[in-house]
């Protein structure tokens, strides 16, 4: 079993595309309005006007108790529809964000919504994520999906401050949950890993010999 990895993520977000094109193609931002997963953001160097080559140093967590240090290069932009990144670093990859409109009209604010997809194909090149993919292979799974999930969360927090039209209603927005909250959930980290490392040893027990 190979340490290779293909997530298919979709959002179903209360906002325009010009809207969340302008808070995702900010990663430095994103430790402020996503601290459960990135931890640190910094420019590496700015690429073209329009963010092409931009290069991003990033240090990000899941819910399990290692962290991931990466670059993500910028290599292709579409506003407000299409964002494209490879990854690089303790892992490497490619992901796309499309973000395209719904047109159901039940954005908040703005009347209508969109449908964010972010394609993720990766390969873990970090020791601890090459050598346990074949026995946690469900848990870093589960672990990927948990951080997406803070991250809907997140962004539709973010869209709330970003309409605020005063001091008083950006203020009134719950600040979204950071990583000294979620350290504090030990235990159920536990137990992800134990369930990643069940399923993984149920599947070696019924993987066919080779002859």
């Amino acid at each position: 079993m190979t340490s290779q990895y293909h997530f298919l993520t979709r959002w179903r977000v209360a906002g325009t595309p010009e809207e969340i094109f302008a808070i995702l193609s900010e990663p430095e931002e994103y430790p402020r309005w996503w601290p459960s997963v990135y931890l640190m953001v910094r420019e590496v160097a700015p690429g073209d006007r329009n963010g092409l080559g931009r290069r991003i140093r990033l240090l990000t967590k899941g819910w399990l108790p290692y962290q991931l240090d990466w670059e993500a290069s910028t290599t292709a932009a579409q506003p407000p529809n299409r964002l494209v990144v490879e990854a690089s670093g303790d892992f490497e990859g490619r992901g796309i964000w499309s973000i395209l409109p719904d047109g159901a009209g039940s954005g908040v604010g703005s009347g209508l919504g969109s449908d964010v997809t972010f394609d993720w194909k990766l390969k873990a090149r970090k020791p601890l994520l090459r050598y346990l993919t074949p026995l946690l292979r469900s848990a870093f799974e589960a672990n990927h999906r948990w951080a997406m999930g803070q991250g809907l969360r997140s962004l539709n927090l973010e869209l709330a401050r970003y309409r605020a039209k005063t001091v008083e209603e950006m203020n009134a927005v719950p600040a979204p949950a950071g990583p000294r909250e979620l350290w504090t959930r030990a235990a159920a980290t536990g137990a992800v890993l134990a369930a990643g490392l069940v399923a993984g040893l149920l599947t070696t027990a019924e993987s066919p010999a080779k002859p």
